[in-house]
């Protein structure tokens, strides 16, 4: 356009012939003469009209020829939300193009070059491709909002959990108290029943409720969540710490909950969690049923077209909520939960277990293995299973006094007399179960005869103790006759170590 700007100038400013412009454009006489004729044809001279640039003579000069609309523009968008589908790829929607309009339309490659062209003016962003069924974002509100105690007038404030499918943006949301853990489980239990499906990814913040130990390469999964993502047979992807892009979409529906259903209940009073999650649940009907900007579909049609059909199932039960903790058992091989005390295999003392606790039981795990299972809340602050005990403490665990004097009975009524002075004269009876027990072990040695014999002798000198009864067996002094005994009591002579009454006085 520079060069024929240069020769209207000298044409009628310079006043030079053809040839001479020519030679001074550098050009042949017969393109001078031609780009003269076409200005002079379109009425131009010089000076140029007032705004007229390079771009607008070059308009007026050259019109671009339009095109005959023979061909059939594919629909990009419907294109875009079809690649999200398993499976589906250019070829194959060219393929379905072809078959339904035939001549008009585009060969594979310019249909190729349309949708990139279309896709490449949306958004300047890190475009996430979202497959159908994939993947669920999670993340909370930072807004929260006021609940009024209506009888103490106290205000607590509630969090709003959003959840969001990858794929058709379906969004779910609610509101609990708090981000701890059994909220954020409970939140996503609720999530999963509302959209009817398990997508094959969850997507959280790292949260301490959802990573215990945040990494960009390797983070550390809570046990809880880990357990609840196993049941319903999906998996927990983290988005990489202070990388908000890794989860645009959560948000994207957390700032689309907070404008339009959050400020349209900023003016209510709300005086119980169910009252205000009611209030959600009704907007939020609303909110996926709107069309999204320029395009006549909706978060629910989406939804419905994309990702439900892709979702897996629900499992048949619902997830049981268990916290997960580790504890080492003392030398008594019990653990402690919440200042009650449950039993473990003995041989496990010292080890580090795992601890998996519902509402009503606690299941101690070794190695992914359960090798106890207690009743949470039972009597007393002890829980002991006897198969975890030693065999040395199972046999103490069934001694009773009870049990003693059943057992001295079937022998004869000096022995049960020596085993009831063995439980009476302790300050405890327990403190008398050694001497009991061997007692039992005497009985076992000597027939049943001598120690009943034993005892009478024990008792008849006054010395009823294990020793005393265990010295007259071995010595054969149950065979004797009391009276031989009194005999010999008297031919013992005086001597100055045998003390009298009056020694004493």
């Amino acid at each position: 356009m520079k060069q024929i700007i240069e020769i209207l100038r000298l044409k009628y400013e310079a006043q030079l012939s053809h040839e001479k412009i020519a030679r001074a454009c550098q050009l042949s006489k017969g393109a001078v003469s031609k780009y003269v004729s076409l200005a002079r044809a379109k009425g131009i001279t010089w000076p140029l009209p007032e705004g007229v640039d390079e771009a607008a003579l070059e308009a007026l000069l050259f019109p671009a020829k339009a095109k005959p609309a023979r061909f059939v523009q594919p629909d990009c968008f419907q294109l875009h939300q079809e690649l999200k589908r398993k499976g589906v790829t250019l070829q194959l929607l060219w393929a379905g193009y072809v078959a339904r309009h035939g001549e008009q339309a585009y060969r594979y490659t310019q249909f190729c070059h349309h949708y990139r062209a279309w896709r490449d003016r949306q958004k300047r962003s890190m475009r996430q491709q979202h497959r159908a069924g994939e993947k669920a974002f999670i993340d909370y509100c930072g807004p929260t909002v006021p609940i009024v105690n209506r009888h103490t007038g106290e205000v607590r404030e509630a969090q709003v959990f959003v959840g969001v499918l990858g794929a058709s943006s379906y969004t779910y949301a609610e509101a609990t108290w708090t981000q701890s853990l059994p909220d954020w489980i409970g939140s996503h239990q609720r999530m999963l029943k509302f959209f009817g499906g398990v997508p094959e990814l969850l997507v959280p913040d790292n949260l301490k409720a959802a990573v215990t130990r945040a990494s960009r390469y390797a983070p550390k999964i809570n046990d809880t969540y880990a357990e609840l993502a196993a049941h319903y047979g999906t998996a927990v992807l983290p988005a990489r710490p202070c990388k908000p892009k890794d989860k645009a979409k959560a948000e994207v529906a957390v700032q689309v909950v907070e404008r339009w259903i959050l400020a349209k209940l900023r003016h209510r009073t709300f005086f119980s969690l169910a009252e205000l999650n009611a209030a959600i649940a009704e907007l939020l009907v609303e909110l996926n049923r709107r069309p999204f900007q320029r395009r006549s579909e909706s978060r629910c049609d989406l939804y419905e077209a994309l990702d439900r059909p892709a979702l897996k199932p629900l499992p048949a039960d619902d997830y049981e909520y268990a916290e997960w903790r580790k504890a080492k058992p003392g030398i008594d091989y019990h653990v402690e939960v919440d200042k009650r005390f449950y039993s473990v295999p003995h041989a496990l003392v010292g080890q580090v277990l795992d601890l998996r606790i519902t509402a009503t039981t606690v299941e101690v795990m070794h190695k992914g293995k359960r090798v106890a299972s207690h009743a949470r809340h039972g009597q007393g602050r002890y829980s002991t299973d006897t198969a975890h005990m030693p065999k040395s403490h199972q046999a103490h665990r069934e001694w009773s006094p009870g049990r003693f004097m059943n057992w001295a009975a079937d022998i004869g009524p000096c022995t049960a007399q020596v085993v009831k002075q063995q439980l009476e004269d302790r300050p405890h009876p327990e403190h008398g179960y050694r001497a009991c027990l061997g007692l039992l072990n005497l009985a076992k040695r000597y027939h049943p005869t001598r120690l009943e014999k034993a005892c009478e002798r024990a008792l008849a000198i006054r010395s009823a103790s294990y020793h005393s009864v265990a010295s007259i067996l071995k010595q054969g002094l149950d065979r004797l006759p009391p009276e031989d005994e009194n005999s010999s009591q008297g031919e013992l002579p005086l001597h100055g170590n045998v003390r009298g009454a009056g020694y004493y006085h």
